[in-house]
């Protein structure tokens, strides 16, 4: 193919940065917080899940009734800790790095797309780098956090181009799940949990050596999806 996508969109969490275990260390604190070890399964299913979904799910997976005071309370736990531990050195994935150097190299539009909130999400800009990020789009700043698609939707509105015309790169179903119903090329890099392979998404073992070539060959896995449905 000799399209170009008009931008990449760039998950975060597991995709770029290695954060994931800053998460799970937070995330099961708090469940020892109310008395629960939480297991192995409960954690991935939190994995690309939005704040406050997150949250819902982790206390009914404990067995805790999620009031609104438990809600507002774990979600500060949550933002103290979580930004204790970004203070601290964040682990790129690999090849993540040279992956954005490729991309702005190559002069495409880049945006940062996230169920992290905002002020989270600053910690791990810090850490990417602003300048390879034209904007950033965060969970708490759209009605509803991936699954729903309103992240990339947002996204490219603000990029002012169309999201079939972008490229997603993300980790987990959640996230997958977002891209792909916004429209966009999907290429999942799996990291804590395995992704389901739906046709039309392109999967790598990381981005170790992504090129455009590899941008471009996710329309055309997206476009031979949609032929066959159609």
């Amino acid at each position: 193919m000799s399209a170009r996508p008009a931008a990449v969109l760039w998950d975060m969490d597991g995709t770029l940065l290695d954060s994931e275990k800053l998460w799970d260390i937070a995330v099961r604190e708090l469940a020892r917080e109310h008395g629960h070890e939480m297991s192995d399964e409960l954690r991935h299913s939190l994995i690309g899940a939005s704040g406050p979904n997150a949250l819902r799910m982790l206390f009914d997976g404990v067995g805790v009734t999620a009031t609104p005071q438990v809600i507002a309370a774990a979600g500060e736990f949550l933002e103290q800790r979580v930004t204790e531990l970004m203070l601290g050195p964040i682990p790129w994935r690999p090849g993540a790095l040279d992956a954005l150097n490729m991309v702005r190299a190559a002069s495409l539009r880049c945006a940062l797309v996230t169920n992290t909130k905002r002020s989270l999400t600053e910690y791990g800009l810090d850490t990417l780098g602003r300048h390879f990020f034209d904007l950033s789009v965060c969970g708490d700043e759209v009605a509803h956090g991936k699954p729903a698609p309103d992240v990339y939707l947002r996204a490219a509105e603000l990029l002012g181009v169309d999201p079939a015309d972008c490229v997603a790169l993300e980790d987990s179903p959640t996230g997958a799940l977002a891209a792909q119903g916004a429209g966009c090329a999907v290429i999942v890099i799996p990291c804590e949990i395995e992704v389901p392979e739906v046709a039309g998404r392109v999967f790598r073992e990381s981005l170790n050596g992504l090129s455009v070539a590899d941008l471009r060959a996710a329309f055309a896995a997206r476009d031979e999806r949609a032929t066959a449905t159609a």
